[in-house]
């Protein structure tokens, strides 16, 4: 079965860019990213309890392979097959080492000094202007997916929105403009909960300096809501990524 099938199979589409959730105008860096994001979800170590993980795993490093190689990107994009005989997807190779070469794990400190220049940035602003159309104005889910983000930056990022709304930038979502102030006080509820939770936890294991405090709470915010932690970390780790990946050798026919 050819990589197209089994991305259909796996994926529900033979489209490689859709099974990145992306459009074929993608920029190189735009499907390394998505690339990332992706992959994350299906990596072997955190989805054990998908039996079919590793195949996902697999078939996306080889979709990646395809459209990080101009050649093969080229062909797919012109003619919508794939090169299955070229070397890119013949060689015999260990993708999850591929994966691990691409993007190498981030630490504490890149965590950090990430947020130090992130946070009030126009860089910041994009991305929180994108979880509001994203969401529809849903704080909830803006504060639960936004980087480097705690209760205590609500206030700027409503600020950020609400200046974009008055210029003419986005629409006037009923879900920011007439959030209710139930849900704003469950909000704040929950997160002093997890904050208290992730101190327990700290204390518990003698942690008590910073880096091992932010350890901590990220542990927490994993437990508590997995899938915006896997995000989060997905986010940073594709931003301290290697720029330069892997050049595979080229290959020859093309086959549906």
């Amino acid at each position: 079965m050819g990589l197209l099938e089994r991305c259909q199979e796996l994926f529900k589409t033979s489209n490689l860019y859709e099974v990145l959730g992306i459009n074929k105008e993608a920029t190189e860096a735009e499907i390394r990213r998505s690339y990332y994001k992706v992959s994350l979800k299906v990596h072997p170590d955190r989805a054990p309890d998908d039996p079919l993980a590793t195949e996902k795993f697999q078939v996306l490093g080889k979709l990646y392979a395809v459209l990080s190689d101009k050649e093969q990107k080229a062909i797919y994009d012109e003619q919508g097959v794939v090169d299955e005989e070229s070397d890119v997807l013949k060689q015999d190779r260990c993708w999850e080492d591929y994966w691990r070469l691409l993007f190498p794990k981030i630490t504490v400190q890149d965590i950090l000094e990430f947020e130090k220049t992130y946070k009030g940035s126009d860089e910041e602003r994009q991305d929180v202007i994108k979880l509001y159309l994203q969401h529809e104005g849903d704080m909830d889910a803006i504060t639960a997916s936004a980087l480097c983000c705690s209760q205590e930056d609500e206030p700027r990022l409503r600020s950020m929105i609400q200046d974009a709304i008055d210029n003419g930038e986005v629409t006037a979502f009923p879900a920011f403009t007439h959030e209710t102030e139930k849900k704003k006080r469950a909000r704040r509820k929950r997160a002093d909960r997890e904050r208290q939770e992730a101190e327990e936890m700290q204390k518990k294991m003698g942690l008590d300096d910073q880096d091992d405090s932010l350890v901590m709470m990220l542990k927490q915010r994993q437990q508590s809501r997995e899938q915006n932690f896997n995000s989060f970390l997905s986010d940073l780790e594709a931003k301290y990524s290697k720029k330069s990946a892997p050049k595979p050798q080229k290959g020859k026919k093309a086959k549906k």
